[in-house]
C-alpha cells in the first residue's frame, strides 16, 4: 500500500470516528460542529469521548483549542499524530494505531450468534455486558440512522461479546469491542463482529483503532497497520 493510499485511509477512519463521537455526543445532548479541519463541541462530551477530533493533517493546533471547553480534562484526538498541544496545557493520554480490513477477505468462524441491538432493553443488556457503569449507552443513540450496536451471542441468548459499528460513505468503523471475560476470548469477539459487519456492510472496508494487545487481537484478524494517533487530555 503507497503512502498516499495510507494517507487517504486515515483521512477516512478518522472522518468516521468523529462522525461516532458526533453521534455518542446527540446522544447525550451535545452538539458538535464538522469544518474542514475538526471535529469539535464547546460543550463537554460523553466521558471517554473527545471534545475535538482532527480530520486532515497539519490542523492548527490553537484553533482546535480554540473550539472547545479548554477546562482540566478536556480532551483532543489527534487523527494524524501531528498535533504539538503541550503549550496549551495537554498531555499525551495515549497512542494508538489506526488499522483497516479489505472488504469481502474472509475471517474465522466465532462460535457465536449475533444480531443488531434494536431497542432500550436489549442496549441495557449489551451495556452490562460491555462495563457500562456510567451511562454512556443511552436509548437515545439507537435514532442514529448510520450506528449499528452489535452484539455477540452465547447458545443460551447472552451478550458475551459486541461492538459498535458506524457506516459512513467509504468505510465501516468498528468501534468499543469487548469479550466478556471467561465466556469467549478477543479473537473470537473480533471474529463476530466481523461476520456481522461483513454481513450488514459486504462492500466496505472496516476501519478503526486500536493499542496494546486489542491491536495484537485485531491483526489476527486480516487488520493491518495504517498509521498513528494520539488522544491529548488537559
Amino acid at each position: 500500500m503507497t503512502s498516499t493510499s495510507q494517507e487517504l485511509l486515515v483521512r477516512a477512519a478518522a472522518r468516521n470516528n468523529a462522525e461516532w463521537c458526533a453521534a455518542m455526543s446527540r446522544s447525550h445532548g451535545v452538539e458538535g460542529e464538522f469544518s474542514a479541519g475538526a471535529w469539535a463541541t464547546a460543550r463537554r462530551t460523553p466521558l471517554y469521548y473527545p471534545d475535538a477530533v482532527t480530520l486532515v493533517p497539519g490542523v492548527d493546533a490553537g484553533a482546535v483549542v480554540g473550539r472547545i471547553d479548554g477546562a482540566p480534562g478536556a480532551s483532543v484526538k489527534d487523527s494524524f499524530a501531528d498535533l504539538d498541544l503541550s503549550g496549551a496545557g495537554f498531555g499525551v493520554l495515549f497512542g494508538a494505531r489506526w488499522i483497516h480490513r479489505a472488504a469481502g477477505v474472509p475471517g474465522r468462524a466465532s462460535g457465536l450468534g449475533w444480531e443488531v441491538v434494536r431497542d432500550a432493553d436489549a442496549l441495557r443488556a449489551w451495556a452490562v455486558a460491555w462495563g457500562d457503569d456510567a451511562g454512556l449507552f443511552r436509548a437515545e443513540l439507537l435514532r442514529e440512522p448510520e450506528t449499528f450496536v452489535l452484539a455477540g451471542l452465547s447458545d443460551d441468548g447472552r451478550v458475551v461479546a459486541g461492538a459498535v459499528a458506524g457506516r459512513s460513505e467509504r468505510v465501516v468503523g468498528v468501534s468499543n469491542v469487548f469479550a466478556c471475560e471467561g465466556e469467549v476470548e478477543p479473537g473470537a469477539a473480533w471474529a463476530v463482529v466481523l461476520e456481522a459487519v461483513g454481513r450488514l456492510f459486504p462492500t466496505l472496508p472496516v476501519v478503526g483503532y486500536e493499542h496494546g494487545d486489542a491491536l495484537a487481537a485485531a491483526l489476527g484478524q486480516g487488520f493491518e497497520e495504517v498509521g498513528a494517533l494520539r488522544v491529548w487530555v488537559r
